[in-house]
Formats: C-alpha cells, structure tokens, sequence
C-alpha cells in the first residue's frame, strides 16, 4: 500500500444507527447486519469500480490492487455488529484496518454483508458490489484470498480491539508457520473468546459453540495467521466447512464464528498452530459500544514500550533459559537495539566466546576450566538475546534463523573439542589423561546429532504427512460429504457435539464446558426471553493413545510440565551441564553426564515422537 493518506471527505455519521449497547443478539449465531449504516470518513470507491460480484474478495494494494510477492495479506471479517462500533473518529473496522496498513499488510480484504462499504484514500479496502451473503459465503471468500496468496494471510475479526504491537507480534511471526494469539492466564471462554488446548507451544484442540475443547487452559483472540506452506490446508479447510455451512450441519452459526471455525479446522486438519502469547499486550474481540469503550481504555493502562520487551522474551523455553537467563536478559536488549546492533551481530558475538571458552578449556586447569564455564553460560545468555533482539525489532530472516541453529550446533561442539584437548593434556585440575575421552567426545557428539535428527525428522514427516492430507482432501479426492466436500474432510471438521436446531441460538451455551446440566459462563448472552440454555454433555477424554493422554496429563501440571521440558535436555540445561561439571570436575565427568542424561533425553523424546505418530 502506499504510505501516504489522501484526506477523505466526510459523510454522514452512523452513530445514531449502531445497534444499542450489548452489542450483538446472539454473539454464536447470526448478528444483526448493517448493511444499511452510513459510514463517516470513507470516500467513494476509487476508479476502476468494486469487483464484479461473484469476483475474488476485493482488496488493493495501490493502484495495481496486487502485492509483491511474499507480502503478507489479512482478511477482516467484519461481519459482525461489533465491526460498526465507534472507536474515536471512525469505527473498530477502520481502526482495525488503519492498523493493518501501518503495520505495511500488501493486501486487506475485507468480508462484509453489505457491498456499500469502500474506502479509497489510498486503497486500503474495497467491498465488491455485492457483500457476503453468509457465513458459507465468508469462509468461500477466506479460502479465495488464500489461494491467490503470494505471502502469509492474516484471518482477523472486524470487532478487534488489540494494540498494533499485538499485531505486530502476530503478523511478524519467524519461521513463516502458522501462528494464533492466544492468552492463556485471561478471562474465561466465552461466546467471543473460544476455548484452546494448548501443548508444547501449539494449539492442540481449538473449539466453536460446536466444537469442544478437553481441558481447556486458554481463549483465542480473533487473530490467525497462516504461513504460506499452510495456505492451501486454509482453502480446503475454508471449502469443506463452507460445505458444511451450506447444508445444515453447523446449525445457526453465524459469521461471528467464521475465524473460530478457521482455527478449529486448521488444528484438526493437521496444522501445527502456534499459539502466541500477549503478554502485558492486549487483544479482544467486542460486541457493544461500553464493551469496545472499556477495551480501549485497557489498551490505554498498558506501558506498550515494557510489553514489547516482555513479548520479545520466549514464553515457552527451557527450565534454564527461562529462570537461569530471561529472567533478566532483556535488560540488553534495548540497549542492543540502541547501538543499531543485528540479531546476526550478536550471534556472531557469542560464537566468538564459545571460541574463547574451548580455548580456556583446551588449558585443563582449574582456572581455565572455570574461566572457560563462564564464557559458556555468556555465550548462551547471548544465543538468547540475539533472539529477543530479533523479535523486538522484528527484523526476521531465513539467513538469521539458519546461521543461529548452525551456530548453536558448532559452538557446542567446539566445546567439546576443547574439553577434551584440556583433559587429554593431563593438565593440572583436570586430572586426567589421554585414554578414552575422545571415544567419549565423539559419541557425545554422535547422541547430540542423533537427536537433533529425531527432531528435524519427526517435523519433516510430519509436515509431509499434511500435505498428503491436503491432497487428499483436495476436489480430485473421492466425496461423499455434503455438497460435494469430501467425506474425510467433512468427519474431520464436522463439529463435536449436535448444532442446535433451526431457530435456536448456537451461542446458548459456551464452547468447552464441561459441566453436564449446569450453563457454562456467558451461555445466557444473546437469548430470547423464555429461551432455556441447553446443557452441554461432558466432554469425552482427549483422543490418542496412552503414550499421548500421559502427555496431555503431564501438561495440566506447571510442575510436571517444567519436568518434561528438562528431561529433555535442551539446549539452555545442555549448556549449564556442561558449565557446572567442567568448572566443579573434569572433562570426564562432563561427557559423561551429558551421555546419560542425553540417552534418557533421547529415549524419552523417540517414544513420545512414535506414539503422537500412532495416535489417531
């Protein structure tokens, strides 16, 4: 988009015709349209005209209305009551979208139920003649966006009320995956905040007012972002539950659902969802004029500048990492980002003292080998700054990413290397001599490469597997299911639990309860008077074999939940190993440790990574 804003005549205000305060009627179900609502501050359409109806959804990115490629793109669903809210001069959809295009988004679709909404001060979105008919029609119009996608798409909701930074954070994903801004200590699931289950890092279960969620432990804010390797998985996901949509099977459910559904299908389909944290960051989803006035005066309480830093420290590292070096090794960041120093600059920096600690170490003296323990741990504590720096001044690359996972590998082995020329030396304090610590060197490096291929080949096989799932689900694929959509497809997302019958409002209940014959919180939001909630039948227990229901048990406990992430031994409990036995013992001592623990590590991870593979 162009960076400049033409001035744009004003109209007249819609305030007068916004729905009253409480927002939407029912927030699961269809909300009332406002296709009809004037709109301030939003000029004609800019030459050239809306798209035909029936054309992709439209969305501009300058005058070519194409962006370059690898750009990312968003879609707004702005189906909702919530999108026409006032929010200072204009409304949460042009907030929304204003944001989306400082954050330099190529391309913004907007889904709307009315073709009358435009707004052309430099092309930032343009509703075709015709506005979504439904919420078939909105998931159809997600899947078209995806598949003519040069870059990631953003599937976000028009009644968002989120700090750009959040934005940012979600828009400026590394590694190019999928991403969904999740809070895991916020509010209860309600009817605009849909239940998670999230392991490891990723979203495992995601859930609907029809599609249940065990053990819950978060909500989704209305913000997805799915990475180009996923953009086909999005369409097919988008087409089978417009499918779904089109012949009954998700009830009333309206577009207010439209990106919940999005996620729950992705995460059933297969997609490994990342699910990103907030922090001291704020995003949420509104259904009236107080509701969206309180969201943002919230965003307003927040110090944007300390929850920028906090959200650039990984929530979900290692044991050591977290308590041993974050806990205070965002105070060089900014000052990192103040010398104009590159996340790849401070990597190189700590290459350099994994260099210098080997070279202390290759002394075999006890003062060496203590000197030698502290380079190590400083060398780590800068491995996770160049991170941090990375994710606080979003300056993300393919280049960054390779050089600091090949970094990381050489410098632990060069380590290794200087351990053992110390203790072969038969200096001082090491003790030792030259009879077998090269045997057991090498096979600690051996064990080291051993796992690291069990990791990048369970997500090699993993990967591949989704997509032979999305080819199999593609339209050559055998159907059965409604409208054509294939029959695996459609038993994968059809929902957990019976849609309400015609009439009834989906939102009756909140998704996830697990209460049988008691109301979940918000299940009375959106009903009609003499309307009786339905209960929600308990949930079943989580799908997967032994070996994946341990898993999930262990993760319902901070306590077991920090045991599994040590026995692993990561990289930041691999480092502080090595540091500890080398500064208090020897050589011997270090590799030996590392073999033991590292065989326990290995053996554990091969049986968790064979039975989520049986898993059904």
């Amino acid at each position: 988009m162009h960076d400049s804003h033409a001035p744009a005549p004003s109209g007249p205000r819609a305030s007068d015709d916004l729905p009253p305060p409480g927002g939407l009627r029912e927030p699961y179900g269809g909300p009332p349209e406002f296709g009809d609502l004037p709109f301030d501050d939003l000029p004609a359409a800019p030459p050239g005209g809306p798209h035909a109806p029936g054309g992709p959804p439209a969305g501009r990115a300058g005058a070519s209305g194409r962006s370059a490629p690898g750009t990312a793109a968003a879609v707004v669903l702005a189906t909702t009551a919530g999108a026409a809210l006032r929010c200072g001069g204009g409304t949460l959809l042009d907030r929304l979208t204003d944001q989306l295009v400082a954050l330099s988004v190529g391309e913004v679709h907007v889904v709307a139920r009315s073709g009358d909404i435009t707004r052309a001060t430099d092309g930032a979105y343009l509703i075709g003649a015709e506005g979504s008919h439904g919420l078939a029609d909105d998931l159809r119009r997600v899947a078209r966006v995806a598949r003519a996608a040069t870059g990631p798409v953003a599937v976000l909701a028009g009644d968002l009320v989120a700090h750009t930074e959040a934005l940012a954070v979600l828009l400026s994903a590394p590694g190019g995956g999928t991403t969904a801004l999740v809070v895991t200590d916020g509010d209860e699931p309600g009817p605009l905040r849909p239940p998670v289950r999230v392991e490891g890092g990723r979203v495992a279960a995601a859930g609907t007012s029809l599609h249940e969620v065990a053990g819950a432990d978060g909500t989704f804010r209305g913000a997805l972002r799915v990475g180009e390797a996923d953009l086909g998985r999005l369409a097919e996901t988008a087409e089978t539950l417009a499918g779904l949509a089109e012949t009954g099977v998700l009830g009333a459910m309206g577009g207010a659902e439209a990106g919940d559904l999005l996620l729950a299908g992705l995460v059933r389909y297969g997609v490994h969802v990342r699910a990103r944290g907030l922090g001291r960051l704020r995003c949420e989803r509104v259904a009236g004029q107080e509701d969206a006035d309180a969201a943002v005066r919230r965003l307003n309480e927040v110090d944007v500048a300390h929850a920028r830093l906090d959200a650039a420290v990984k929530a979900d590292d290692g044991f050591f990492a977290t308590y041993g070096v974050s806990s205070w090794s965002g105070h060089l960041v900014r000052p990192a980002a103040a010398l104009g120093l590159t996340p790849n600059a401070v990597t190189w920096f700590s290459a350099g003292l994994a260099l210098l600690a080997a070279a202390w170490f290759s002394a075999g003296t006890r003062p060496a080998l203590v000197a030698g323990a502290v380079l190590v741990y400083l060398s780590f504590v800068l491995d996770c700054v160049d991170g941090q720096l990375a994710r606080y001044t979003r300056t993300f690359s393919p280049v960054g990413a390779w050089l600091d996972a090949t970094f990381d590998r050489a410098k632990e082995y060069v380590v290794y290397v200087g351990l053992a020329v110390g203790y072969a030396a038969g200096h001082g304090a090491a003790g030792g001599g030259p009879e077998g610590i090269w045997a057991l060197a090498v096979a600690a490096m051996i064990l080291q490469a051993l796992r690291h291929m069990i990791d990048f080949s369970y997500a090699g096989s993993r990967a591949d597997a989704g997509t032979a799932r999305a080819r199999s689900a593609g339209p050559s694929a055998a159907t059965g299911g409604p409208s054509g959509v294939p029959a695996d497809a459609a038993a994968r997302l059809a929902p957990s639990r019976p849609a309400p019958p015609s009439g009834a409002s989906a939102g009756s209940t909140a998704a996830g309860s697990t209460d049988t014959g008691s109301t979940a919180a918000g299940s009375t939001a959106g009903q009609e008077p003499g309307e009786r909630a339905r209960a929600v039948p308990r949930e079943s227990p989580p799908p997967g074999n032994p070996v994946v229901r341990l898993s999930r048990l262990l993760e319902r406990s901070s306590t077991t939940r920090w045991l599994k992430k040590i026995i692993v031994l990561p990289i930041g409990e691999r480092m502080a190993l090595i540091a500890v036995t080398a500064a208090l013992f020897n050589a011997r001592v270090t590799f030996l440790a590392l073999l033991t623990w590292g065989g326990v590590a290995a053996l554990y991870t091969l049986t968790g990574r064979i039975g989520r593979s049986l898993s059904k």
